[in-house]
């Protein structure tokens, strides 16, 4: 039977880590935490459950994420952020699929995010499939800038789904949302300009979220997931509107500044 080392990165998260180790239990052979220094009682929770802990300076998630993968000991890794767990039937999904054979260099499932309390089951916030499960001698994180990092498959036919659901706490207020929001346009809109800088035009700052809200909201059925849906497939439209008017915005600055000299 093959033996699954768990991978968390964390810093300063007490909140939902004991969520996340105790639903690891009996599922993998090691735990491996990549800590950023924390100060709060991450640490000792994670000591409670066995876990091997490395403080490590944070640069970034795909950096820190790679640099996980090459501390374990086992083939198959199966990592999670700090702030997700897996549900029941996922649980017992890996276990079997482990006491047959792992024999594929990926397997993914589905990320049900919880936002305020709710749990959202529309919009493109699900099925929000992830590799989180594979072999990290043919797999790899990858990622512009260190966001948004996914697993990469050396073969990427060579994957399979897995039953049950990855359980992700999202946000816990609206304004932690949109200052993410905020944070991460900025990110894209720099990244845009460093790796493409066209210029972006009036119709698509226009067209653009309103269309990103109409695709989420009605055909997505975003609707279905009531007070909380609405506000997730307006953000989502205000996160399309804000990286476009940044780009716009560095780039008149960029001008702006050539223009002098």
């Amino acid at each position: 039977m093959n033996k699954i080392s768990g991978v968390i990165i964390t810093y300063n998260e007490e909140r939902y880590i004991e969520k996340c180790l105790s639903s690891l239990k009996d599922v993998v052979d090691e735990i491996i935490i990549i800590d950023s220094f924390s100060t709060d009682k991450t640490k000792d929770i994670c000591l409670k459950y066995g876990a091997i802990i490395i403080e490590k300076e944070f640069t970034g998630f795909t950096d820190q994420k790679n640099f996980a993968n090459s501390k374990t000991n086992f083939d198959y890794i199966l990592s999670l952020d700090a702030d997700e767990a897996l549900s029941e039937e996922l649980r017992k999904e890996i276990l079997s699929t482990k006491q047959k054979k792992l024999d594929k260099d990926g397997y993914s499932f589905n990320r049900l995010n919880n936002y305020c309390g709710k749990w959202i089951k529309h919009s493109n916030w699900y099925p929000d499939r992830k590799i989180r499960l594979f072999n990290k001698q043919k797999a790899k994180w990858i990622g512009s800038n260190n966001i948004h990092e996914v697993i990469a498959l050396n073969n990427p036919k060579n994957e399979a789904i897995l039953k049950g659901d990855l359980l992700h706490w999202a946000y816990d207020s609206v304004t932690e949302h949109y200052l993410k929001i905020n944070n991460y346009t900025e990110i894209a809109a720099k990244n845009y300009i460093k790796n493409k800088n066209k210029q972006v035009s009036i119709f698509k700052i226009f067209t653009n979220p309103f269309w990103k809200f109409i695709n989420n909201y009605f055909l997505k059925k975003g609707f279905l997931d009531g007070y909380y849906g609405f506000v997730i497939c307006i953000f989502a439209s205000i996160g399309t509107f804000l990286k476009y008017i940044k780009i716009r915005e560095f780039q008149q600055n960029k001008k702006n500044h050539e223009n002098r000299f």
